[in-house]
């Protein structure tokens, strides 16, 4: 249970003693309304919650504060409380429970991608690009201390079959006879690398060393993927704070102890570790996994699970509280291992995995396989250019990333409110036009209007009072969202909120001959305009100013 929780347990607890045996009359336990303070000398955390019951209770903040801590039990987290002020009550926790880092305060790696450099993005990459950026922006927004990161997987067998592909497309183009075996890739992607390779070196490399020209083709079919890869993450929006490269974990430090020697060094001292049949085994059945895992097999390889097990060692070590790791649904019988392996060293609970389900690509309804452009699949940079990176964004969103999402192309290029991120972007833009109207400048908007300084009790169409009810819950959406990893949240809610805004403005006139009435509603609009900007900047989208 997260340290904040369990404290608004106990002062539930507390306020519902008191109503127990009479000392507050009240008939529902009020929400605890807990926060951090500002001043760390006001304890861990404090609560408004004396002063939210004031008028249930019928008796001064102070005095229910001191009928609330008088309940409290004495054998908990709490080490001491101090009543202050008009009714705050501060809590400072005794060590073992400062010992729990609150969710909002942990430091978090979210890892997401993480593709083969050996060929490009497929959709799928597309929607786990969405999901972590998105989840990313809303956890950061909220609090929390976020760190994105990318891992190549540029280490293995993989790298040496693209090269061998690169090299036979190579030899192809320049009219030798080979044929591409089985397991090569063979889009058509090979052959643009194969070609550049031809326009920068011609035929030098027909009858080169093999393995010279493997480890040559290796290197530059590689640095062609990466950077394609860098390219099209910028193209959508995502950045990442590190691109973290599978080969690494292999070299020496300054210590000369690799990454690989440090994970199994620290799992060989936790005594999880043991020989059979001259391969080196993690005891991961300690930990409810189904069976143990090799890590090094008998020839002497590492498997690639100890490149997994040794890049999350890593992670920990560079300081974080919490793993988050977006995968595809296809790994779900992988996560059981991770997470013995995180426990086996003591971060039981470190690793959290969010699944992200595929995305079933339609034209009108038809179901889409294959790209127009090569006959092979269709990819996510195509998919980008074809519909645009706002709706690619708004539709691998627009369900939770457990849920497949039906991505109609169609639908998604479309300019009217059939297509909700259209639909959304139109109220923002339209409300922006009504801010230049204003202020008699098609240039440049209205200054904003500030609702202090306008009467907002005029404000009493029920369209009005409705956009207010809907933005008054917008700061409880973000810590939920962020709470809970789900961003899709603010699809719904930016679509709630515009239809909402579409229906004030259809029943009310914004600029009307009672000047104090036309403030009130300017600033209602540009109270929706903000919120509508920020769900959308939550989501990586644009909020357009002209449409």
């Amino acid at each position: 249970m997260l340290i904040r929780e369990e404290l608004e347990q106990i002062v539930k607890a507390a306020i519902q003693a008191a109503i127990d045996d009479g000392a507050l009359a009240m008939e529902e336990v009020p929400d605890c309304a807990l926060e951090r303070p500002r001043d760390e000398g006001h304890g861990d955390w404090a609560s408004t919650v004396a002063m939210r019951a004031a008028k249930a209770a019928g008796k001064n903040p102070r005095d229910i504060a001191q009928i609330i801590v008088d309940h409290l039990p004495q054998d908990s987290i709490i080490s001491q409380c101090e009543i202050a002020g008009p009714g705050f009550i501060n809590f400072t926790l005794k060590n073992e429970g400062k010992g729990s880092i609150p969710e909002g305060m942990r430091k978090v790696n979210i890892e997401y991608i993480s593709a083969n450099p050996t060929g490009p993005f497929h959709v799928g990459h597309g929607r786990w690009a969405a999901l972590g950026d998105a989840t990313a922006r809303v956890m950061r927004h909220a609090g929390y201390d976020i760190y994105e990161e990318f891992y190549i997987n540029d280490n293995g067998k993989q790298m040496d079959v693209f090269a061998e592909s690169v090299v036979v497309r190579y030899l192809q183009l320049l009219g030798q006879k080979v044929e591409l075996p089985e397991d090569c890739y063979a889009g058509a992607y090979v052959k643009d690398i194969a070609q550049a390779i031809i326009d920068e070196d011609g035929d030098a490399w027909v009858n080169a060393d093999e393995a010279e020209r493997l480890v040559n083709f290796r290197e530059r079919a590689y640095a062609y993927e990466l950077a394609e890869q860098h390219r099209i993450c910028d193209t959508f929006g995502t950045t990442f704070d590190l691109w973290f490269s599978e080969r690494t974990l292999y070299e020496p430090g300054e210590d000369g102890k690799s990454a690989i020697d440090a994970a199994l060094e620290a799992m060989d001292k936790a005594g999880y570790l043991y020989e059979k049949e001259g391969a080196l085994w993690f005891r991961s059945t300690d930990f409810k996994d189904d069976k143990d895992r090799v890590l090094r097999k008998s020839d002497g390889a590492y498997t690639y699970f100890m490149s997994d097990m040794a890049y999350h060692y890593n992670k920990m070590q560079r300081g974080f509280d919490h793993l988050i790791d977006i995968w595809g649904a296809d790994h779900h019988g992988y996560i059981a291992r991770c997470q013995a392996m995180l426990a086996a060293w003591g971060y039981e609970g470190a690793l959290e995995v969010m699944l992200g389900q595929l995305v079933n690509l339609f034209r009108d309804g038809k179901p889409v396989r294959m790209s127009k452009r090569t006959g092979e699949m269709v990819t996510f940079e195509e998919l980008m250019d074809e519909v645009g990176v706002d709706a690619t964004r708004w539709i691998m969103l627009s369900r939770s990333a457990d849920q497949m999402v039906d991505f109609d192309i169609e639908v998604a290029k479309k300019q009217d409110a059939t297509n909700p991120v259209y639909y959304v972007q139109y109220a923002h833009a339209r409300i922006c036009s009504i801010l230049r109207k204003a202020a008699g400048n098609e240039e440049a908007m209205l200054d904003s209007v500030a609702p202090a300084e306008v009467d907002l009790g005029l404000l009493t169409h029920e369209s009005e009072l409705a956009l207010m009810r809907k933005m008054d819950v917008f700061p409880e959406l973000v810590e939920q969202a962020a709470r809970d990893r789900a961003a899709f949240r603010f699809t719904h809610y930016a679509q709630e909120l515009a239809a909402l805004f579409h229906a004030f403005y259809t029943q009310c006139h914004v600029m009307t001959e009672d000047a104090e009435l036309t403030n009130a509603r300017l600033a209602l609009c540009d109270a929706v305009r903000t919120v509508l900007a920020l769900s959308l900047s939550l989501l990586g989208i644009s909020a357009p100013e002209r449409m």
